[in-house]
């Protein structure tokens, strides 16, 4: 396996990168030293380049095929590549979400290790390892408190928020948090949670009458673009895993052998303070999953989603460490 030097890496963090594609009906492939995807029309082909330098993660949905160069440019720069099927779910379907998602690692398995040896040094206690799933939905309630606020005073979706009522969903939530005994109390105290937070903003955007469909088995426009939206967050925290090299099945509340578990840990910390009120937003204008999809992409852009992720990661790792002690 070849290994590639820190110099053939472009120089943005990825917590500063700017883009997230997903792409259908098209080929990737590498054009006079640039990664571009072609379309046809007609007789034409029309050729777009991809900026990989400033690229968190690529998306490749139905009909798409990708050039081996064009896989090397990814790897250099390291940008995730998922593919999916179309509008973003899952082309694989599986008894369980994270079964229908195969995320190629963008370069090899050559990764920093320190952050990786701080995790596994408390990874392997219970009680720590339920103290840092606590830290992360303290995280989560601090980022729907931030966001949905925001969403009060936006221009484009300006919401009749009671902050009150959010505020003692939010309270309710974390004064229960720190009397969870296991990860499955933290699990039944986040479903309750989100529930809460789908009748809100149902009642909010006035979309009506909701119900979540179970491993991807609802049909109407919010339930959709939740699907949509979450895979999104999924591919950013991919990213953020990745960057500091710490495995996908270190998981510290969705259960110690469920796969790619970390993902969808790292993903919860943004999907209810960013997708979930997108979804409902963009069902109600009737939009369509393009339009869905450039929401979720800027609301990600303007809350630094891969940054928190990013950061919550080093915090939990140092500050649960048990390297030294």
């Amino acid at each position: 396996m070849e290994d590639f030097s820190p110099s053939d890496l472009k120089s943005i963090l990825h917590s500063k990168r700017a883009n997230l594609y997903y792409l259908e009906h098209c080929r990737v492939l590498v054009n006079g030293g640039r990664v571009e995807y072609v379309t046809d029309e007609g007789s034409r082909s029309l050729y777009w380049n991809i900026p990989i330098a400033n690229t968190s993660f690529i998306l490749l949905g139905t009909g798409c095929s990708v050039s081996q160069p064009a896989m090397r440019e990814f790897a250099r720069a390291g940008v995730m590549v998922g593919f999916c099927g179309g509008g973003g779910t899952p082309l694989i379907a599986g008894s369980e979400w994270e079964q229908a998602v195969e995320w190629i690692s963008p370069q090899s398995e050559y990764r920093p290790t320190e952050f990786l040896q701080h995790w596994c040094s408390f990874w392997y206690q219970d009680a720590a390892r339920l103290d840092a799933a606590k830290h992360f939905q303290t995280v989560r309630a601090a980022q729907i408190r931030q966001h949905w606020l925001r969403l009060k005073h936006s221009r484009d979706d300006k919401l009749a928020l009671d902050e009150a009522q959010l505020e003692s969903i939010l309270q309710d939530f974390s004064a229960d948090l720190p009397g969870a005994a296991s990860q499955t109390d933290i699990l039944n105290l986040e479903a309750r949670l989100t529930k809460q937070l789908y009748k809100t903003m149902a009642q909010l955007s006035a979309y009506g009458e909701f119900t979540r469909g179970k491993r991807g088995s609802g049909v109407d426009p919010a339930n959709r673009f939740l699907d949509h939206g979450n895979y999104l967050a999924y591919g950013l925290a991919a990213s953020a895993t990745w960057v500091l090299g710490l495995p996908h099945g270190l998981a510290i509340l969705h259960g110690k052998t469920r796969r790619g578990g970390l993902v969808f840990d790292v993903a919860d910390l943004i999907k209810d303070a960013l997708i979930l009120p997108q979804a409902f937003l963009a069902a109600a204008a009737g939009d369509d999953e393009s339009a869905f999809r450039q929401r979720c992409i800027n609301a990600f852009h303007r809350a630094g989603a891969l940054d928190v992720m990013i950061d919550t990661l080093k915090e939990t790792a140092l500050r649960f460490s048990q390297v030294g002690k």
